[in-house]
């Protein structure tokens, strides 16, 4: 499941190679991701990019006009390729761009001269790929009121990684959600962009284990929750951004220290990490230094 890590790389990426471009062509090999009329989609078609951002587990288009909002769920993945190679397998849409006199001025300063960042005269094409047909792709047109699920003001805390989600915002929010430690983190009401395998992350990080309840937390170990969250999605994004380019349809996990890495050596004591499937996920922890 892409989470706030892999998001804000493409999202990045996306904003510093497409924004400034126009839509030439809009088509979706996979109608059933799209949430909207096949005029919408076509009606994309000559708007500019304003800009690409992440909010929580979702990606924002915004158009000189419309929005496109994509939710890529467990298996959705973006590629941003030339028109001329051919598209993966389960293409759910595809965008094509055309080209721009210049980049955007707040693109990220990791993108600036990158090498996979394509020349501004190159056509461009960005694809969503989806082999469930889980996620969805929200077209959103300017004066219609189409909700996108998740998205609500109710749905969704600040972003786990906001620079105004202070440690004291934190304490605060922390108080107001019991339940085990791993389903809080995931929860996006509490903070957004947290899934499955960063929570496994940030508890190890922590020191805490994944059932422990919320409401047993001292108040040092809320505020290491918080630091962990911070420092390991931010040490994420620094490995993604050099290591997923140009590739943005791979997802990288093979750096995290627990994650899906059951019966291998914790990093940290040399425990055997444990793993506990439930519900279709697996949580995978130390016993050893996790408490």
């Amino acid at each position: 499941m892409p989470e706030l890590p892999d998001l804000t790389v493409v999202a990045e990426a996306f904003h510093a190679a497409i924004t400034g471009r126009s839509i030439t062509s809009a088509s979706a090999p996979g109608p059933l991701a799209v949430r909207g009329t096949p005029a919408e989609l076509s009606e994309l078609v000559g708007q500019q990019v304003a800009g690409i951002r992440r909010r929580g587990k979702f990606l924002l288009l915004e158009l000189e006009r419309d929005r496109i909002v994509v939710n890529p769920m467990l298996t959705g993945r973006f590629q941003l390729a030339l028109p001329t190679t051919r598209p993966p397998t389960r293409t759910a849409v595809v965008l094509g761009f055309g080209p721009r006199p210049l980049g955007p001025p707040d693109a990220a300063r990791w993108t600036r001269r990158a090498p996979w960042l394509p020349g501004h005269d190159t056509p461009l094409e960005v694809r969503y790929r989806d082999p469930s047909q889980m996620g969805k792709v929200y077209l959103v047109p300017a004066g219609v009121d189409r909700p996108v699920p998740g998205m609500g003001g109710h749905e969704q805390g600040p972003d786990a990684d906001d620079p105004e989600l202070t440690l004291d915002l934190w304490r605060g929010r922390i108080r107001k959600h019991p339940g085990e430690l791993k389903n809080l983190l995931r929860n996006q009401a509490f903070v957004a962009g947290i899934g499955n395998a960063y929570s496994d992350e940030i508890l190890h990080a922590a020191g805490l284990l994944p059932f422990r309840k919320r409401s047993t937390l001292a108040a040092d170990e809320v505020d290491d929750l918080y630091r962990a969250t911070r420092e390991t999605l931010a040490r994420a994004i620094e490995i993604l951004r050099a290591r997923v380019p140009p590739t943005f349809e791979q997802q990288v996990r093979d750096f995290l220290a627990v994650h899906l890495k059951g019966g291998q050596a914790c990093p940290r004591c040399g425990t055997r990490i444990s793993e506990v499937k439930a519900g279709g996920f697996v949580t995978s922890f130390c016993r050893g230094c996790q408490r």
